[in-house]
């Protein structure tokens, strides 16, 4: 087991300690490995260099360190605790599972003891991830909570039929409680926050951050921004917008087989589609200044949604299909409308239609504070005409030569936009410019020989 162990870094699961001369950091480690996804501390290892060099004393060391665990932490958290040897050397290897807590420094309380795993470090956990552990404990998440100061009026009744009458033919108020819809408070049924987000005629009013942010950069950093679109309606139609827009910006080949032609898409569509759900059903909505991304750039596409692994999930965990669903009522909804098809799955067939084909395989990291699905083109060698692209080509074909600002119009865009569209299409070769210099106001652009 240490042979596997040593040549890992540091990080969400794992930390090397030298010796035992000072135990409040140990603790400290093992709280918030148990507050978070679970952990292995290995003691005798120099955090560094990884060099072994032991631990003496061992069998007094092991007892001082457990009767510490008993003292320290609340509520009583015992962790597996293993000697082992390795190469002559005796090493304590600490064992801790994720546990329903939150657990704590005794002697700093609740608020000032708790600790979370972020990375390779320890960090204090804040008054909002206090509560999101507390939740836990109770099986409670994020968008079954009442939304406060909302009533029934705030939500979309045709909405909830349309985007509901797939399963529920004739769904009926009296339904919402039973769908999460709605919960009580007071002796009163309120909207919860995922009836909210999903259903609300003003989402936005509610979770301002809950806006979708697509981009599309023209090469493969995040220098230039060719387009991008904030998408503001519900939840469920924000799917297809999504790929509407991812759709726009990206490439189809077509394959001409002996009965039909084939669409060959630059990224396969169920990999984009379930991306896309995985964002929106794990998202954390809770966290302020954070939205749903989807960056689009030449060889790849980024799709990062607010929020890391929920507490108790690692990533191996997720990609072997173990499910920890983070917004129980919106997975709920999406799995009654057949959105999802069975849980913890959605990760496992990305990574099965992407098998099918001989490009990078997807990406997938635990960003902390975020989670991000990166999907790689599975067309190199075609080079890109884009419908934008296309449009104006075509026009250029009809109308000789146009400016800038009547390309703007036509593209619908800024004229700064058209400028750095322009500038991608001056680097294909798909037109040319004529005028004394790229900024000249009276330079015109115009197809660099006929079509």
């Amino acid at each position: 087991m240490i042979e596997t162990l040593l040549p890992q870094e540091e990080g969400k699961n794992l930390e090397f300690k030298e010796n035992t001369s000072s135990l409040q950091p140990i603790v400290k480690t093992i709280i918030a490995f148990a507050n978070t996804a679970g952990g292995i501390i290995v003691i005798g290892v120099k955090d560094k260099t990884k060099k072994v060099i032991g631990v003496v004393n061992i069998l007094l060391e092991e007892e001082r360190l457990t009767n510490t665990i008993a003292e320290s932490i609340e509520p009583l958290l015992i962790p597996d605790i293993q000697i082992q040897s390795f190469r002559n050397r005796e090493l304590l290897v600490i064992h801790v599972p994720h546990m329903v807590g939150p657990f704590y420094l005794k002697s700093a309380g609740l608020q000032r003891g708790t600790y979370i795993r972020l990375g390779s470090t320890n960090r204090m956990a804040d008054h909002e991830t206090i509560l999101s552990l507390q939740m836990l404990a109770k099986n409670v998440s994020f968008d079954e909570l009442p939304c406060v100061g909302s009533s029934l009026s705030d939500l979309d009744q045709e909405l909830i039929t349309k985007q509901l009458s797939y399963k529920f033919a004739n769904i009926a108020r009296q339904q919402y409680p039973s769908l999460g819809i709605l919960t009580r408070r007071a002796n009163q049924l309120i909207p919860t926050n995922g009836g909210m987000l999903l259903f609300a005629k003003n989402r936005l009013n509610w979770f301002p951050d809950s806006v979708i942010r697509c981009v599309y950069f023209g090469g493969e950093t995040r220098v230039d921004i060719i387009d991008q679109l904030d998408i503001k309606s519900s939840l469920i139609d924000a799917i297809d917008e999504i790929l509407m827009f991812i759709r726009r910006h990206t490439r189809v080949g077509v394959k001409i087989g002996e009965i039909k032609r084939e669409d060959i898409y630059q990224y396969p569509p169920q990999a984009l589609r379930e991306a896309i759900i995985n964002a929106l059903v794990h998202a954390n909505y809770a966290i302020k200044g954070s939205s749903i991304q989807v960056a689009i750039f030449s060889n790849r596409i980024e799709i990062t949604n607010p929020g890391g692994l929920p507490y108790g999930q690692t990533l191996q965990l997720a990609l072997s299909g173990v499910s920890l669903m983070r917004n129980h009522m919106i997975g709920r909804i999406f799995r009654e409308i057949e959105l999802i098809e069975r849980l913890g799955t959605g990760l496992k067939r990305i990574i099965e239609v992407y098998q099918q084909t001989s490009v990078h395989q997807p990406a997938f990291q635990d960003l902390d504070t975020h989670f991000r699905v990166t999907l790689y083109s599975i067309d190199k060698k075609i080079q890109p005409i884009l419908p934008w692209q296309k449009e104006l080509l075509e026009l250029l074909s009809r109308e000789k030569s146009l400016s800038t600002s009547e390309i703007a119009k036509v593209w619908e865009v800024t004229t700064r936009t058209a400028r750095n569209r322009l500038a991608i299409m001056l680097k294909l070769g798909l037109i040319k410019h004529v005028g004394t210099s790229i900024k000249d106001p009276y330079g015109r652009y115009q197809l660099p020989s006929p079509l």
